[in-house]
């Protein structure tokens, strides 16, 4: 009996042990067409994670009739693969222009509050969120692992956004550019891409205790200029946000982004502080012919449809892209100590 009591204790203890260790999933993508097939939700089913965080262009509504957009998230919400995982995988999300109603828009986009309304029915938002009751859909979620909080941060990187400055010049013989840019970075720094509430929303996020602290933005952060949309376009708005990192503290924090029809990740060095990984995965049904120019890539490109996977421990972070036959394409392992002021 005095045995079996032993085996007991320890198949209990080792119980406790692997729970303690087990990370916390978060899957997360970009760019689902609605029409397409979406084989790539049953594939971030069988993985079982414990979030799937969308990072926009959940749809491609691009409407001025609100109707058409209700339409569309219905075609979504009646995928099969979808249904598959939403069965089984709690969502969140933020947006970015094809899900917001047109193509690179911003804050003159005359629907915004009626677009805002269906995105927030689509995801079943509770009634009283303070989502609800603010211009734009920016939030933030708490999760913990391993004693450990996760804070998850989502950005509106649409809703206050001032009109990009487009290109107007000519390409130069021999510029790195295989493409026409659309656009070029902003000089007048009065020009904003979150908005005024959303910054001072976003200090009092970054000033709250946590272990961990998940971005998510609809536009790529850590990505040199390419001509497309990005926070490179906005420059002052990107320093800004490394500023207010280094005055509020805040260690161990994450970009995921989407938007650009593949997978990478990169990596920065601001001054006088710890570098910033950029985890973008943009294809749950969308693909491009090309990657763009990118001296700040560590990993990728991924060109065929995928999804992030991140494994979070007390002490790490496995981030993840897989393809729809669930191959890890991408593995990189970032460590609590590396995102930590000196």
């Amino acid at each position: 009996m005095k045995n079996i009591l032993n085996i007991i204790t320890l198949c209990v203890i080792a119980i406790n042990t692997l729970a303690q260790h087990a990370p916390f999933r978060v899957a997360f993508g970009s760019c689902a067409r609605q029409s397409h097939p979406l084989p790539v939700f049953s594939t971030i089913a069988e993985c079982n994670p414990d979030l799937f965080l969308f990072l926009g262009d959940n749809i491609y509504g691009d409407t001025r009739n609100m109707n058409v957009l209700r339409s569309k998230y219905e075609k979504l919400a009646q995928n099969p693969n979808y249904m598959k995982m939403t069965a089984q995988v709690p969502v969140i999300a933020t947006w970015d222009d094809h899900d917001y109603g047109r193509n690179d828009a911003g804050k003159h986009y005359p629907f915004k509050k009626e677009s805002k309304e269906i995105f927030l029915e689509f995801f079943k938002e509770p009634e009283h969120s303070e989502r609800r009751k603010r211009e734009g859909i920016y939030t933030s979620y708490r999760y913990e692992t391993g004693g450990k909080i996760i804070q998850i941060i989502l950005l509106d990187n649409r809703t206050f956004r001032d009109n990009l400055k487009r290109f107007t010049g000519f390409l130069k013989k021999g510029e790195k550019y295989p493409y026409r840019p659309d656009y070029v970075p902003h000089k007048d720094t009065s020009k904003t891409l979150l908005g005024k509430a959303q910054w001072q929303w976003l200090e009092e996020q970054l000033k709250q205790p946590a272990h961990w602290r998940i971005i998510g933005s609809g536009s790529q952060f850590g990505i040199e200029y390419n001509g497309y949309e990005a926070w490179a376009n906005f420059p002052h708005e990107q320093q800004r946000f490394i500023n207010l990192i280094k005055k509020t503290r805040a260690e161990r924090v994450l970009f995921l982004t989407g938007d650009v029809h593949y997978a990478e990740i990169s990596k920065i060095h601001p001054s006088d502080m710890y570098p910033l990984y950029d985890v973008t995965a943009s294809g749950l049904s969308s693909t491009w012919l090309f990657a763009t120019p990118n001296k700040n890539r560590i990993e990728g490109p991924v060109m065929d449809n995928h999804f992030g996977l991140l494994h979070i421990y007390p002490d790490s972070i496995v981030a993840e892209i897989r393809d729809v036959q669930n191959t890890v394409r991408i593995r990189r392992t970032i460590q609590a100590h590396e995102l930590t002021f000196r």
